[in-house]
């Protein structure tokens, strides 16, 4: 049996600070693989924090022509639809850095699920990662088949919230060598204590990657019990 994760939780004031030590965190293992490996892949969920967290990145010392970034999960939804993460995320990567968007436009949506996925790296060095006010993350939703699929590294989910998504599986974000979480917002303060102990019972608790930093701000943090 594998170890269980070392999650360390920071709870910063609001969410312009949960973005700034994002930025922070981003910056220094970007710097670090590239000087190490010559590469830096990142894999970037949806929402709002990758917005602020890239406007605080530009000021950062970062080579992004050695940075590969992928999509952890994506709508189902035309080019410039407001559903499509990408719409806003386009506009905020910095030069330089390889996008890869997720094919979600195509007709046969498993068979782009397979071309994505062999994009992948064999690990990612980062994997950002946001919960949801059900304990979601990622597509990972509750009551989806994909929960347990372990045999593909994307997959394509049913419909949740009027959409069907595209996203990677567990195995992609265990393998990564650190999650970083961002969670703001009074509404995921319940799910915070529960991604910290590993509650299987959301999606976001079954995520075992070895190492995982949970920076929250203090309203999502307010059910958590101190240390």
């Amino acid at each position: 049996m594998s170890p269980a994760p070392n999650r360390v939780l920071e709870v910063l004031p609001d969410a312009e600070a949960v973005a700034r030590r994002a930025a922070d965190v981003v910056a220094a293992a970007a710097r670090e693989a590239i000087a190490a490996r010559g590469r830096f892949t990142f894999a970037l969920s949806g929402g709002r924090s990758p917005w602020t967290m890239f406007r605080d990145l530009e000021g950062e010392d970062v080579p992004w022509e050695e940075v590969g970034i992928w999509q952890v999960d994506e709508r189902v939804a035309p080019d410039g639809d407001p559903d499509r993460n990408l719409t806003d995320l386009e506009p905020v990567i910095p030069s330089g850095a390889d996008l890869r968007p997720m094919p979600v436009t195509e007709p046969d949506l498993e068979a782009a699920a397979g071309r994505y996925a062999a994009s992948l790296p064999e690990a990612f060095e980062l994997v950002h990662l946001g919960m949801g006010d059900d304990g979601h993350t990622a597509s990972l939703v509750p009551g989806d088949p994909v929960l347990d699929v372990t045999d593909r590294d994307v997959a394509v989910t049913g419909e949740y919230r009027g959409r069907r998504r595209m996203t990677v599986t567990y195995p992609v974000l265990d393998r990564a060598g650190l999650a970083l979480w961002l969670i703001t917002g009074s509404d995921k303060a319940p799910m915070v204590p529960r991604l910290l102990g590993g509650d299987r019972s959301i999606p976001a608790g079954r995520v075992a990657t070895a190492e995982q930093l949970v920076v929250v701000d203090a309203a999502a943090a307010a059910e958590v019990a101190p240390s």
